[in-house]
């Protein structure tokens, strides 16, 4: 089951919004990645630990806030994790939104 309350407060963070805009076009704010085009496979932790300027454990707890609101998917390869938003379920809890508000 999905919990709505969960979704809500995941999003109740300037840094957390931020994250979701990035990430839906992750190819403009991240290029400069490596390993693999953001679009397809994700962006690193590192990229955007770098963007926010915050340290890696609390841009990990933001990811993972956005990860069990399931906002996010992660991709892991090797040693590195690799984060995409989840369109599906984004486009779910607005059509919630809508119906409730």
């Amino acid at each position: 089951m999905i919990d709505r309350l969960e979704q809500t407060k995941a999003l109740a963070s300037d840094t957390r919004l931020s994250i979701l805009e990035w990430l839906a076009s992750p190819d403009r704010y991240f290029s400069h990645q490596e390993t693999g085009r953001p679009s397809e496979i994700g962006v690193c932790v590192t990229l955007l630990t770098e963007r926010l300027e915050m340290a890696q454990p609390t841009v990990s707890r933001h990811l993972e806030l956005l990860r069990r609101a399931r906002f996010l998917t992660v991709n892991r390869i090797g040693r590195w994790s690799f984060f995409q938003r989840d369109e599906a379920a984004i486009n779910d809890y607005k059509d919630w939104l809508n119906e409730h508000l």
